[in-house]
């Protein structure tokens, strides 16, 4: 089966950078940025972006365009014989459905509030109908479901007219709108009376502050954003990198992915913090502050249900670029693996990716006494905790060892591939920093986002989940050193 090939290479830099744009860039960033300092926060994020995002990308991205594979078997197109790094591609696999398990409930929840703030439901509201009004969504079955089957069949929709025809024409429209909205709100933010303290902070650093929440909280947050933020690890990137030709090199196509990225970060802060500022509110509220602390900001503001409407459908764009990319991931599982046709592979991932879905929105209703993680915790959270807390950095980590070992791919036809093109070549030079620098910080990234996440229990506990935290670090090493009987 031909491959099929970006139109432009526009597309490919819009589409990749509509995958690693999600709802974290707009949520998590900004209540990040709140309760970390500001200013001081973003240049250590900045920083990280460059010396480890960018790096991670590039290697994802190679081996999807030198294997012209999906992560379900682009392993299998570039190992050398007898070895078994084509048993990374279950990290992958899995992750693409984890994900979509519980960001698919989370964009329908985007969906319903755009619907909602268009329909004038906020307008003039109290705090507390507010807050009532995202708890009532939750325990509210047939509704939590209407939306979460909407944007699955909104973004399968869009993968079954495939490549050029579906995914590239309409990601391209959504991220131009997407932009354009952001634009729009953030000054809108920026001119609120008030908002000038808000711009301060954000643009000001706030060493104090940082040393007040700890440094090394701060800079393993900054970390931790900056590594998450792309969307590596889970092949959601490689699968355009297999689409992508060998016109432009891979770093700079990376670098330019990174700066999208980071503008949409950037400006969702100025959207967000100086509005809180505006009104009083604490910018560092956590998650909460999209469904409770904006609505209750908009229901404030003249002409609140448009901005809402405006936020909210932006917020939307943002969780189906996504959506759409990580879809066709899925898709493409099939088509690489069994030689199914788009078609077919489109109707079977979509019937099973909601079934899937279902025990997300089941958690916060019917299954709401299942809490995996501890009181309070719900299904969703467990599933978040195993594709951002492993997968996401496993991911990664095989990526990059795969990219430099001897026994992998190998450095020098990683770099062929990588500088293949013209465009910004990636240095030679730093081979050593990524075939050891970079495992090591993700390594870090990982053991402390076990111990983080379980600090609080007893020791047995914590005792217990690093040593799960280890055997599936272990299990990487095992891919990377390991011998099969099995030819490529």
């Amino acid at each position: 089966m031909k491959r099929e090939k970006f139109s432009s290479r526009l597309g490919f830099i819009l589409v990749s950078a509509g995958c690693a744009i999600g709802l974290g860039n707009v949520w998590k960033f900004p209540y990040m940025c709140g309760e970390y300092g500001g200013a001081a926060f973003i240049l250590i994020y900045l920083a990280f972006l460059l010396i480890m995002g960018i790096p991670v990308m590039v290697c994802e991205f190679a081996i999807g365009r030198g294997s012209k594979r999906s992560v379900a078997a682009a392993f299998e197109k570039l190992e050398p014989e007898r070895t078994i790094w084509h048993r990374m591609k279950y990290i992958g696999m899995l992750g693409c459905y984890l994900l979509m398990m519980f960001y698919t409930m989370v964009g329908g929840w985007m969906l319903y509030y755009c619907f909602r703030s268009l329909r004038g439901d906020f307008v003039g509201a109290t705090s507390e109908a507010i807050s009532g009004a995202f708890g009532a969504m939750l325990l509210d079955l047939p509704t939590m479901t209407f939306w979460t089957v909407l944007i699955c069949v909104i973004g399968f929709a869009v993968c079954m007219f495939g490549l050029q025809s579906g995914i590239e024409k309409v990601t391209k429209f959504m991220m131009a709108a997407l932009l354009l909205i952001m634009v729009v709100l953030a000054v809108h933010s920026v001119f609120l009376e008030g908002a000038g303290e808000g711009v301060r902070f954000y643009l000001i650093p706030d060493f104090e502050k940082m040393v007040e929440n700890g440094i090394g909280n701060v800079v393993f947050g900054a970390l931790s954003q900056a590594f998450f933020t792309l969307s590596i690890g889970i092949g959601a990137m490689m699968i355009f990198g297999s689409y992508l030709d060998h016109s432009r090199s891979l770093t700079g196509e990376a670098i330019n992915i990174t700066i999208l990225d980071t503008f949409v970060a950037l400006t969702a802060g100025f959207i967000i913090i100086p509005a809180c500022f505006a009104y009083g509110i604490e910018p560092g509220a956590g998650p909460s502050l999209v469904f409770i602390t904006l609505p209750n900001i908009f229901a404030q503001m003249t002409g609140g249900f448009l901005w809402s409407a405006l936020f909210f459908l932006f917020l939307s764009f943002a969780a189906l670029t996504t959506i759409i990319a990580v879809f066709e991931n899925i898709i493409a599982f099939d088509m690489d693996l069994l030689g199914w046709t788009r078609k077919k592979s489109v109707f079977v991932s979509a019937v099973a990716v909601i079934l899937l879905s279902m025990p997300a929105v089941l958690g916060y209703n019917v299954l709401s006494g299942v809490q995996p993680l501890g009181a309070g915790s719900t299904i969703m959270d467990l599933e978040d905790f195993i594709v951002s807390n492993n997968l996401l950095p496993l991911g990664s980590l095989g990526y990059v060892l795969f990219c430099t070992r001897k026994n992998g791919w190998g450095w020098d036809a990683f770099i062929r591939e990588v500088n293949s093109g013209e465009g910004i070549s990636f240095p030679k030079g730093l081979k050593s920093y990524v075939s050891f620098g970079i495992p090591l910080i993700i390594a870090v990234i990982y053991l402390k986002g076990y111990y983080d996440k379980f600090s609080g229990s007893d020791p047995l506990t914590l005792g217990c989940w690093m040593a799960v935290a280890a055997v599936f670090l272990l299990f990487v090493f095992w891919c990377a050193l390991g011998r099969s009987k099995r030819t490529a």
